[in-house]
């Protein structure tokens, strides 16, 4: 049951209080809400550099996206995409403007020649093709006859602009970025050179956490020369407890025994005949699909189906049932049901494959296919002769020759129960055994059948009864709820945890939680929760409840993160690791760094092993892991050569060359320098992009609006 439908449900007392509480809300919702902040109001979704993006043109943009792709994504998901978009758009067109790039009207008709506009079919002549003279002809129509269909061509002129802009300037990007043959024979060496050595190793984890001490002035050392890689997004943390609705036992225990209740007949009143009638009971009945009608409360139908259909709880035993037999009641997830077998057909349903020769005039045949009637046949009874020799696979059969729309899918058709198909392919199908391969005519040409498998089929029919809340069960949440609410709000912040395991709740919680978040673990998309957290009022301690669907939510803010650079508690999951892996590093160098080689072969901490052929695009040792550094200075030495202790990720090493192979030479290096340069011609605009982005200063007003 709904929990508005409780809500309804209500006394007057507890109206009054709703409709004052939602009076508060509104009235502190205007003057506390984030659009207000401080007075500050915005009409700009964005600022790029002082450049204002209004809401409204960004909501145009949003609703052609959502109308694009709003199946495929939340509204939140469409929100931040768009913008990305649009900051991205703003901001090259900024760049575009300070270099004064410029789009002619030829470059115009030159971009869309090669983009998707030219496949409209108003751009094209007569044989399909984008033409120029009849692309301004429509434009100019439009201008004329249909202003609407102007003004919308106008925006996509814009967009068009814009997109030959950024074309423009990334191919002067790309026109910066050179390589050269000395360049790529370098790397393809680099890339290439082989090296085989023998290795000791001292694992970090020879020394125990507890014998290394990392103070919090070093962590916030580290933390201070790095603090590129330890940026701090304004954020929240909250812990709640979520008040569920669902049915209690008793609420089962009711669906139970009401529908058990409809097994058998029953003796009832009735008005019309002022006296007792019997009422025929589900076993008994014998116009199931009225009975279903009266009183499942999902609709039901009789039609035959495989037991693949059926509910997976109660397939077995339903199919075992003899004719007009019921099992039942059985519990299928959060529904009791009870079935009665009310028919089987033995081979009820064929799955069939197919190779489909159409000819000239069929039904639906594809109007480039041009032979006969008897081309098709004879074609076709070649593709029969090779699908009964067996030498090759039919469904490889059906990819080559089939013009029906499954032949991609190897000619398959699927199940299908009897009548389905035109009567002379239903007849062969149905008529003939697995295995068998013919030959059968229909308006829609000659079809190469195989019969590939058969089911039996099933009627059945089912009375499903939902396992819901009851009334008894949402006031009493509604009621715990509250008093939960209540208690926490009266106490202090940090009792929250205490008295939600008096109450025998659990206490879930949401850390770093960011300004333009949707998703909440355990609670799905609460974009509500989000922005109270984000209220320019919110202090650590503040409760709040939310109702949302399936129950109500009991919130409170425990923490806030400021922008910034994170402090040393907060980046100490991080840094500990790193600064006792480097102290472990100077404690292992310092015990065993006087030791050659041999020597250190024979200490107990030591891990002797060999790594062959290893180069810097192959670099995991085998047993170890991945270890670019050492395998790096591997390289750089000869066969025989040792080292000293290198610091490794997961130890440090020693090494000893014992065979080195360079990288053949190549006749040219030219289509390897060429490969080079695309690579890093794509990376470039990419990463020029990137500059731009890192340079430009965004204000963010998306949480105001969403």
């Amino acid at each position: 049951m709904a929990i508005l439908n409780t809500i309804r449900k209500r006394t007057s007392v507890l109206i009054i209080v709703i409709g004052l509480a939602l009076f508060s809300f509104v009235i502190s919702g205007i003057f506390s809400s984030n659009a207000f902040q401080g007075g500050d109001f915005s009409n700009n979704v964005a600022e790029v550099n002082d450049t204002p993006l209004s809401i409204e043109g960004f909501r145009q943009s949003l609703e052609i996206a959502s109308n694009a792709y709003g199946q495929n994504f939340s509204n939140s998901q469409l929100v931040n995409m768009v913008f990305d978009q649009e900051v991205r758009k703003e901001i090259l067109k900024q760049e575009h403007d300070k270099l004064g790039l410029n789009i002619e009207g030829d470059q115009i008709v030159d971009f869309i020649r090669t983009s998707g506009y030219a496949n409209i079919p108003a751009f094209q002549n007569d044989e399909g093709f984008f033409d120029e003279y009849v692309f301004k002809a429509t434009v100019a129509s439009w201008k004329a006859t249909n202003p609407a269909q102007y003004d919308a061509w106008l925006i996509d002129e814009a967009n068009i602009i814009s997109a030959a802009k950024e074309q423009m300037y990334f191919n002067f990007v790309k026109a910066g970025v050179s390589t050269s043959l000395q360049e790529g024979a370098s790397t393809f060496k680099f890339q290439n050179d082989k090296v085989s050595f023998d290795y000791v190793q001292f694992p970090y984890t020879s020394i125990a956490d507890s014998l290394v001490s990392v103070s919090k002035e070093e962590i916030a050392a580290y933390v201070a020369e790095n603090s590129k890689q330890f940026k701090q997004e304004e954020a929240r943390d909250l812990r709640y407890v979520f008040f569920q609705e669902k049915p209690s036992k008793a609420d089962e225990d009711a669906v139970l025994e009401r529908i058990t209740s409809l097994l058998e007949d029953r003796e009832e009143y009735s008005e019309e005949t002022k006296g007792s009638v019997i009422v025929q009971g589900f076993k008994n009945t014998t116009d199931e699909a009225d009975f279903i009608q009266r009183f499942s409360d999902v609709a039901g139908n009789l039609e035959y189906r495989t037991a693949e259909t059926l509910p997976i709880v109660a397939a077995a035993q339903i199919i075992s049932l003899s004719k007009g037999a019921v099992y039942g009641p059985y519990k299928d997830g959060n529904t009791y049901k009870i079935s009665k077998l009310v028919d089987s057909k033995k081979n009820g349903s064929v799955r069939s494959s197919h190779i489909l020769v159409a000819y000239k005039g069929a039904e639906r045949a594809a109007s480039t296919i041009e032979r006969s009637k008897e081309e098709a046949r004879t074609k076709a009874q070649e593709y029969l002769r090779r699908a009964r020799s067996g030498n090759e696979a039919f469904a490889d059969l059906a990819r080559e020759g089939s013009d029906g729309p499954t032949g991609t899918q190897g000619g398959d058709l699927g199940f299908v129960n009897e009548g389905v198909m035109v009567d002379a392919f239903n007849d062969f199908i149905f008529d003939n055994s697995v295995g068998r391969i013919g030959l059968v005519e229909t308006e829609f040409g000659y079809h190469v059948v195989k019969v590939e498998a058969k089911r039996d089929v099933y009627s059945v029919a089912t009375v499903t009864l939902r396992i819901e809340p009851s009334e008894t069960t949402t006031n009493t949440l509604f009621t715990d709820a509250t008093t939960f609410e209540m208690k926490v709000s009266d106490a202090e912040p940090n009792a929250f945890s205490t008295i939600a395991n008096e109450g025998g709740y659990t206490v879930r919680p949401i850390s770093q939680l960011k300004v333009l978040d949707e998703d909440l673990p355990g609670l799905g998309a609460q974009r509500n929760i989000v922005r109270w957290a984000f209220d320019s009022d919110r202090k650590v301690g503040d409760v709040s409840r939310f109702d949302i669907a399936g129950g109500y939510v009991i919130a409170q803010m425990t923490k806030k993160y400021e922008e910034g650079v994170q402090t040393p508690e907060q980046a100490s999951a991080r840094v500990l690791p790193i600064l006792r892996k480097q102290k472990k590093a100077a404690m292992l160098k310092e015990q065993y760094g006087s030791s050659d080689f041999d020597s250190l072969k024979g200490q107990s901490a030591a891990n002797a092993g060999f790594a062959l052929a290893m180069t810097t695009r192959s670099s995991v040792i085998s047993g170890i892991g991945s270890e670019p550094y050492v395998v790096g200075k591997s390289l750089a030495l000869e066969a025989g050569q040792t080292t000293s202790l290198i610091e490794g990720e997961y130890g440090v090493y020693a090494l000893k060359i014992t065979e080195k192979n360079d990288a053949m030479d190549l006749a040219t290096y030219a289509p390897f320098t060429e490969t080079i340069a695309a690579q890093r011609a794509n990376q470039a605009t990419a990463n020029a992009f990137y500059a731009l982005k890192e340079k430009a200063e965004v204000k963010d007003n998306r949480a105001i609006f969403y």
